[in-house]
């Protein structure tokens, strides 16, 4: 299970990769990562085939960030994955945030496990939004949610 510590290591890099950013401006990944510049941070767009999001520079592939970074936060699908952790372990990533909402996005067993043999700290699931300071109603009500069931990070 995932501590709260590993949730406070990975939000205190304020500078890390958002693979699976989505081209669309609705898609709820958009909502994220405006979500974390909002609250200072610089979430780094990785996606193949834009080229900006949100006026930012998009790459990619993690590997190809400059400079580079050491942080990942995933909400591809499940169906990529896989590749996008071989490339976070090539590019030499410490930590990598496998999103999970409602759905279970990137969430993948096999990647899960491989990052974790690879040495890299792993935070499988929880959206992070739960974790943010003066995170929104709905956020706060997940987390409440999540304290009362047992299932909160301690």
């Amino acid at each position: 299970m995932t501590t709260y510590a590993e949730i406070e290591d990975f939000l205190a890099q304020k500078r890390f990769a958002f693979a699976g950013v989505s081209r669309s401006a609705r898609d709820f990944s958009r909502e994220i990562f405006r979500e974390f510049r909002n609250k200072g941070y610089d979430p780094v767009p990785v996606h193949p085939l834009a080229a900006e999001i949100e006026g930012s520079q998009c790459f990619a592939r993690v590997r190809d960030i400059q400079p580079p970074i050491d942080t990942v936060l995933l909400m591809t699908s499940q169906a990529v994955t896989a590749s996008v952790v071989q490339d976070c372990i090539a590019a030499g990533i410490k930590r990598v945030w496998f999103y999970r909402g409602a759905a279970t996005r990137a969430l993948n067993d096999q990647a899960i496990e491989q990052c974790r043999a690879a040495g890299l700290q792993v935070i499988p699931g929880e959206c992070p939004l739960m974790f943010l300071p003066q995170a929104g109603v709905i956020h706060r009500f997940h987390g409440w949610v999540k304290k009362i069931r047992g299932t909160y990070p301690a």
